[in-house]
């Protein structure tokens, strides 16, 4: 009997050694987990404590390869990381070019992108084609196809066939050099991509504008004012018809319906005024012969104001109210001018030209001319 309870308590002391071995083990990996979750939670803390750069367009990981190789490029000049980074197939974001320079990250160029959009450049009402090439044709039909009637056993005459008009608008590079001292660049409280977008963005847009509108056709776009202007009574292909407003330095509302109509009824219903801030102060004192302001100011937030129910663009590029000056442009820009442009944004970084300064050489290959001459009119301020 004694021999029998010997055994159960050896037994019951070998499964209580088990247990607390088992239990033993189990502690050690519960504190693992638990010191592993502590090192976890101070990480975060550390990083929710740690002052973050503004992004330059929404929520942008810091930490993103393609972000700190393009930051280690423009900071030291360090181009290993860019190099060796693989790029998404996207329209800003390719392959490095064999000639140094390095397209900016997609933060950056959208940046620039949404600027240029918004100011106000014939480019926010004209149209605009993304393109691959050097130039970019535009293929126009204004003739007619000749038609005649005919009795059911009169032979058919010949008759006139449309001719198409090729209009090609090549493309020019647009160039800005904004820099910035070294030790400016060592401080890394600087956005140095924001920095960046917003001289790019100022330049480029400044320089687009004044272009569109005024522009010579040589190493830069073709403006619609440096095209030939007729009155619009002998208006032909080729040329920007014009209607006089009777008088050198002001026109009456009588002006402004002249210059509605003499656009064709296939242009009106997208069509938009252009003229600058002095002209449109002038503009805006007309009224009818009811006494009614031609004018009318948006009625909702970032509408445009509208002259005779049309949009008003103001471009402070077109010129002011003078003898012979082209001061007020109306037509549809969407179907007359056309914005040709590469969608890629290049930087490079050249740290030696201007010490202790780097400059920041951005290029962008863009083009515009008009591409249908009916489909724009001016208000010629002279007397015929």
């Amino acid at each position: 009997m004694s021999n029998r309870a010997e055994t159960i308590v050896d037994e019951v002391r070998q499964a209580v050694q088990g247990f607390v071995r088992e239990f033993n083990i189990s502690q050690g990996k519960i504190e693992a987990k638990l010191e592993q979750t502590e090192e976890r939670v101070t990480m975060l803390d550390k990083k929710m404590m740690t002052p973050q750069r503004s992004p330059l367009a929404g929520a942008v990981d810091s930490s993103a390869p393609h972000t700190k190789a393009f930051c280690a490029y423009l900071r030291s000049g360090d181009d290993d990381g860019l190099r060796g980074l693989e790029l998404e197939g996207k329209a800003l974001s390719s392959a490095v070019n064999s000639d140094g320079g390095f397209l900016v990250d997609p933060q950056t160029a959208e940046m620039v992108k949404s600027v240029l959009n918004s100011t106000a450049s014939v480019r926010s009402i004209a149209s605009v084609v993304h393109v691959e090439a050097t130039s970019y044709d535009v293929l126009v039909d204004h003739t007619d196809v000749g038609a005649g009637w005919a009795t059911e056993t009169d032979p058919s005459t010949e008759t006139e066939t449309p001719r198409l008009e090729r209009i090609t608008i090549p493309l020019h590079e647009l160039s800005a050099l904004p820099k910035a001292s070294q030790r400016l660049l060592d401080d890394s409280a600087f956005d140095i991509e924001g920095w960046l977008a917003d001289r790019i963005a100022d330049k480029f847009s400044r320089a687009e504008a004044a272009a569109f509108i005024n522009g010579d056709g040589i190493d830069k776009p073709m403006g619609f004012q440096s095209h030939p202007t007729v009155d619009n009574t002998s208006w032909t292909w080729g040329s920007i018809g014009y209607v006089p407003s009777g008088s050198d330095n002001s026109l009456t509302g009588d002006t402004i319906i002249d210059v509605v109509y003499a656009l064709g009824a296939q242009y009106r219903a997208n069509a938009s005024f252009v003229m600058n801030s002095k002209t449109a102060g002038i503009v805006r004192k007309l009224k009818d012969s009811e006494g009614r302001f031609l004018w009318s100011d948006g009625l909702a937030n970032a509408e445009p104001a509208r002259l005779m129910g049309y949009k008003v663009l103001i471009a402070e590029d077109m010129p002011d109210v003078s003898s012979n000056a082209m001061a007020i442009a109306f037509g549809d820009f969407a179907a007359g001018y056309t914005v040709a442009e590469r969608p890629d944004l290049r930087v490079l970084r050249d740290p030696f030209s201007a010490k202790p300064h780097v400059l920041f050489y951005a290029t962008k290959r863009v083009g515009g001319d008009v591409s249908d001459f009916a489909a724009i009119k001016f208000v010629k301020f002279a007397v015929s």
